[in-house]
Parts: structure tokens; sequence; C-alpha cells
């Protein structure tokens, strides 16, 4: 009989391994929930940053902002909570209302598109928008952000409320490239129409939620005191 050689190491047994397995995704947990909170405040304040360069674009006369959001009574309250899809009243230098920063989303072509647009009360039309978020097919739907006529139909996109204030007068739609001829359609994109028509349905849907609540309240929120802070 042969005898066993003294340097052969013993089979490792299952509980062993198991145990083996586990601590190391434990530490593996650990180290991810780590870097998360180390980094969760920067992140946090690079999207505020973001955010609030976004808004400038879109309504540039807005020297300071307040959000708000929609009280358990149906009304707007300004807020510090601003939630998932953030709406921001715009104040110019000497405190007057003049429009308000709206966050939207909804699928594209292939996935979320999420943007932000601005409504003026003045014009009751929507002045600007950008685009947030999306994935949507490189030289072919990200040209939303970079064709100057896609672009030109957020100068002024009508939003007029309905005789009753519950609702658009006119839905806003996307008409195929070249064919716009109202206030309220948006001149798409040949080679990017389901993008160009999913800002459409998503502007459509939000527009119809926020305009009326905003112009229903707008008499709630007459000035902003310029002493407070930006």
């Amino acid at each position: 009989m042969t005898a066993a050689s003294p340097n052969r190491q013993p089979p490792t047994s299952a509980w062993s391994m198991y145990r083996a397995i586990v601590g190391i995704a434990t530490l593996c947990a650990v180290l991810v929930v780590a870097v998360f909170k180390g980094t969760e405040a920067r992140i946090l304040e690079n999207q505020q940053r973001f955010l609030r360069q976004a808004i400038a674009q879109v309504l540039p006369e807005a020297a300071a902002t307040d959000a708000v959001s929609v009280a358990s009574d149906g009304q707007l309250r300004k807020t510090i909570d601003v939630g998932a899809l953030p709406v921001y009243l715009g104040y110019d230098a000497d405190g007057r209302l003049v429009g308000a920063v709206v966050t939207a989303q909804g699928m594209g072509y292939q996935d979320n598109i999420k943007l932000i647009y601005a409504y003026s009360f003045e014009l009751d039309a929507i002045v600007g928008l950008k685009i947030l978020e999306s994935k949507e097919t490189p030289g072919l739907g990200d040209r939303v952000e970079t064709e100057p006529h896609f672009t030109a139909n957020f100068t002024k996109l009508d939003a007029t409320l309905a005789q009753g204030g519950d609702a658009l007068l006119r839905p806003i739609v996307t008409v195929d490239e070249g064919q716009k001829s109202e206030p309220w359609q948006i001149d798409g994109i040949t080679g990017a129409t389901i993008t160009s028509e999913a800002i459409g349905a998503i502007l459509n849907s939000s527009a119809n939620h926020w305009v009326p609540l905003l112009e229903n309240n707008v008499d709630r929120f007459p000035a902003r005191s310029a002493a407070e802070e930006r």
C-alpha cells in the first residue's frame, strides 16, 4: 500500500468553499456601498449643477427659481422636495414671474428620454427645450439636439389652454419634416421620426397636465422678493 504524500493538501469541504464565497460577496457589497456613499454627494452636486445650467438655457430670463409641487388639495405649493421630475417657477431680476421649467420623460425609439422645457406665461407657449437624458441612436435620434429646424420649434410652440382651463386648446403634435403649418405643430426630422414624434408626445402629455396647473395657480405666485436667495 502506497503511503500518502506528506505535502498533499486535504480536500476542501463544501462548507469551506461556501464560507469563502459568502465572505468575498460580502466584501464586494461593502466596497460597493462605501464607494457609492463616498461619491453620492458629489454626484448629486454635479446633477444639480447640470440642471441649473439646463434651466438657464431654456429660460434665460430667470434669475431665480422656486421648486413647486402639487399639494393634496390639488394646488401648487412651493417645496423643498422636488421629487423625481421637478418643476420650477422662474423669476426675473425684479422678482417678476416669467415662466416655469418642467421636467418630463417618455419612451423614445430605444430607451427613455428625459427632458426639460420652459413655459412662458406671457406667450402661452413652450419657449425652450433641452434633452437631459437620451440613449437614442447616435447620429440619428440625437439630431433632436442639433438640427436647427427642429430646435426652432421651441422658440414659441403654442400651448394655449382651452376655455375651461383644464387642457390644451390643441394637442401638440409632430408632423413630417417640412409639413408644419400651425404653431402647435413640431416640425419633425426625417430619419429620426420616432424620436421626434416621441418628444411631441412627451410635451403634449406633460403640458396637458402642467400648463393648467401653472396657469390656474399663477396668481398665487405674483412676485419673488429680490432679497430671497437665488
